[in-house]
């Protein structure tokens, strides 16, 4: 086991996504996984039927704790909820954990529909969370909002990220799942420039908790000692083999088989993976 990964999100009692995600995503990937829980949800394939937040002074002290002692390689954060969460979160992260590399997922909307983030929340992120990221991993209803505009074509994802990188993160993977077509097109955009990460569509229903495990994969990675491109590469291939063998559970939108994306990565390497 190598690299210390704090995820800092919701729980969902289903296991698909959130913080039950995470875990098992890190755990997979060959990481060490501790938790800050902000919100606990009734969930399960077909939606959220209840969210009970945590105090936010709780929050701090779950994740205080954990970096205290356990210490982390990386940070990432899923569900934050309310602006009160996101400027917590963003204070402690700035007092305890300085120079940890930190993965944003700027969990909105569930699957299912439901909101899981306020409106002023949106503000609080760009303003105090957004400047302490080293990536963030919006798909294209999240970069909509945090970018100002409509995303239907490739073209505008690359405006959007462009605008993302004018709020202070250096990275952004926006990610393309959203988009029809045959062929997923996701965007790695740093300053330096732009990559587009290419796959093929798996036609499935069977894709709850994906944003989730793909950035906890990539904050593992980064936690691992990956520069960012290797980790998001090796993040992508663990979530294509995770839903190809989807074990098929739920009446709605099934979970992940987290398991299989980490055997699937195990036997390939990530050399194999980067080509």
């Amino acid at each position: 086991m190598r690299g210390r990964v704090l995820a800092i999100g919701g729980s969902d009692s289903g296991g698909g996504a959130g913080v039950q995600a995470d875990t098992k995503t890190i755990t997979a990937l060959g990481a060490y996984a501790a938790t800050a829980i902000t919100a606990v949800t009734a969930q399960d394939t077909l939606g959220v039927h209840g969210i009970l937040s945590v105090p936010p002074d709780f929050i701090r002290l779950q994740a205080v704790t954990a970096l205290a002692d356990i210490g982390a390689d990386a940070v990432k954060t899923g569900m934050l909820g309310s602006a009160a969460v996101v400027e917590t979160v963003a204070a402690l992260l700035a007092e305890s954990a300085v120079g940890v590399p930190l993965v944003v997922d700027p969990v909105m909307v569930a699957k299912g529909g439901a909101r899981l983030m306020a409106e002023d929340a949106v503000s609080a992120l760009k303003r105090s969370l957004l400047p302490l990221a080293s990536l963030l991993t919006p798909n294209v209803p999240e970069a909509e909002v945090l970018a100002g505009h409509a995303i239907t074509t490739v073209d505008e994802m690359r405006h959007a990220a462009d605008a993302l990188l004018t709020l202070g993160v250096p990275a952004v993977l926006l990610k393309g799942g959203h988009l029809p077509g045959p062929t997923v097109v996701d965007m790695l955009a740093t300053v330096n420039g732009v990559a587009l990460l290419e796959r093929p569509r798996i036609e499935t229903r069977h894709t709850h908790g994906t944003g989730c495990t793909l950035a906890s994969a990539i904050a593992a990675g980064l936690a691992q000692g990956m520069e960012l491109r290797e980790a998001v590469v090796r993040a992508r291939a663990y979530v294509q083999a995770a839903i190809a063998e989807a074990p098929g559970l739920g009446r709605g939108q099934g979970p992940l088989n987290h398991a299989a994306g980490g055997h699937a990565v195990a036997q390939s390497g990530t050399a194999i993976l980067a080509k």
